[in-house]
């Protein structure tokens, strides 16, 4: 069990699958070796032989000669590539998840731009195997047991800063990690970069088109970080995201009709779970032996939380709230499930880009905001106690600036995003002057894997202009059917249907 368990209902903002099962100790090193620290090697969910390697850098460029890391990348040759002078460099989200873990994701999402170019993945400083600053905690037999109103943050923020005490995590800022994505690409001899970030990968692309645009050709940032904005104040697009859910079920003649009362079901098990947890024995529906449940209100909210990330687990939350109302957990149990260290966040690097970046720059009336909401409020009382302890210098003010820059740009937003919503990308847009936003109206988190967004990207990368790109596509209804019991989209016949067929046309257009 890690921090993250009180953090995940909080700041994580995330990226690829939220739910994606990742194996970091999963390199396979091949014994020929062609350089000293550049190997072949193959990595989780690829079957295929990859170009691996290192730099060394100094933890604090300000002493070079003091502490050095390693910053490791993966290399995805393209498959018919003539122009070895460039590469598309995909950033992951977070802050905290490794880029080579996601290599088998970020393959299949970008096999078009592949076709041409090598993908560069690199593990940024403090994730994967780059000097992973992780919080693994000990003493939690089981995470479906634990009260995490039991947690102390600062107790458990100090026991983590305790165990990596060999590194300065002052160190592990955005900044940093752009220098040595800088350095990676020279090492590698790539003259361009077409950039891709997600999540708060978004962020380190602004900062690439900040300090190094002439590296550039072109940029994607999907569920966008604009540098104006704090993700601190996450809050309120989690809130709006699940408002989104109770209209989406209420204009669905079938969600409607099976859950007449889901925001009623929600506000009353919410209340409920305020007051006191519920305790309950169940089998663990991970490894089926018999376990505690201690269903409390960051559970269950949390668990809906992460369950808006992914559009096909985001049709099972009506259900599980509804069931919920009638005192079986069992359904939010199982979306809980889920999530139980499954994000692949470095904790540590986290709290370091968190507290450095974010939290000292948040205003009064942003955190009278962020307390109007119960994942802000949580998120206010927990970064207070952790950020206090992590100590990280404030970055400089013009760090919140707006980014200016007329290199192609491609802004990507999902309507049903719970962490970045599609304001966001228009902030982003203030001072780019060669950019398109589009907003895809059937996408959550992370458009380009989930919609035709990837074809869309390809193209900027071939052509090099974001002018003549066609977002149509991204219309194209491929929502979900609501789950109205837990095996089955159908619905179950009343009474007075029990003899007619009723065809679920009124939703969309497909289901899993």
């Amino acid at each position: 069990m890690t921090l993250i368990s009180t953090l995940l209902v909080s700041s994580v903002i995330l990226s690829l699958p939220a739910f994606a099962s990742v194996d970091s100790d999963s390199s396979k090193q091949d014994a020929q070796q062609s350089h000293q620290n550049e190997s072949h090697c193959y990595v989780d969910g690829l079957s295929e032989q990859l170009n691996c390697g290192f730099i060394t850098v100094a933890e604090n460029p300000a002493k070079p000669d003091g502490k050095q890391i390693e910053i490791h990348y993966v290399v995805l040759p393209g498959i018919k590539n003539s122009d070895h002078t460039q590469a598309f460099l995909a950033i992951a989200g977070g802050p905290g998840q490794s880029a080579i873990d996601n290599a088998a994701g970020f393959n299949r999402m970008f096999s078009k731009v592949r076709q041409k170019r090598d993908i560069l993945l690199i593990d940024q400083r403090g994730t994967g195997r780059s000097n992973i600053l992780n919080c693994e905690g000990e003493g939690f037999d089981s995470a479906l047991a634990i009260n995490e109103a039991d947690f102390d943050v600062a107790e458990e923020t100090q026991a983590c800063l305790d165990k990596i005490i060999d590194s300065d995590v002052t160190q592990y800022g955005s900044l940093n990690a752009l220098n040595d994505f800088e350095a990676v690409r020279k090492h590698l001899g790539y003259q361009k970069l077409h950039v891709y970030g997600i999540s708060y990968g978004t962020r380190m692309a602004q900062l690439y088109l900040r300090h190094h645009p002439e590296v550039l050709s072109t940029v994607t940032i999907d569920g966008v970080v604009p540098m104006q904005q704090s993700v601190l104040a996450i809050g309120n697009a989690i809130s709006r995201a699940f408002d989104l859910l109770i209209k989406d079920c209420n204009s669905s003649s079938l969600c409607g009709a099976q859950f007449p009362n889901l925001k009623a079901d929600l506000d009353s098990v919410d209340a409920k779970l305020t007051i006191a947890p519920v305790i309950s024995q169940v089998r663990d529906p991970l490894t089926g032996e018999a376990t505690q449940l201690t269903m409390t209100r960051a559970k269950f909210m949390g668990a809906i939380r992460m369950a808006l990330y992914m559009p096909n687990v985001r049709a099972l939350i009506p259900h599980a709230i509804s069931e919920a109302a009638k005192e079986n957990y069992q359904p939010i149990m199982g979306l809980y499930s889920l999530t139980i260290d499954s994000t692949g966040i470095a904790m540590g690097m986290h709290a370091s880009v968190i507290c450095g970046e974010d939290w000292q720059r948040m205003t009064a009336e942003e955190r009278e905001s962020a307390n109007s909401t119960y994942f802000g409020s949580e998120m206010i009382k927990t970064f207070e106690q952790s950020c206090a302890i992590w100590n990280m210098p404030a970055v400089a003010a013009d760090f919140s600036a707006p980014i200016s820059s007329d290199i192609p740009i491609l802004v990507l937003s999902g309507e049903l995003d719970p962490a970045t919503p599609p304001s966001w990308g228009e902030l982003a847009m203030e001072k780019l002057t060669n950019a398109q936003h589009f907003i895809a109206p059937y996408a959550t988190h992370g458009v380009a894997h989930q919609s035709c967004a990837n074809d869309l990207i390809a193209e900027l990368v071939e052509t090099g202009s974001v002018k003549e790109i066609d977002g149509e596509c991204l219309n194209k209804d491929v929502s979900r059917n609501f789950y109205l019991n837990a095996s089955t989209v159908e619905a179950i016949p009343s009474t007075e249907q029990e003899n007619q067929q009723v065809k679920p046309a009124a939703q969309g257009a497909s289901h899993d």
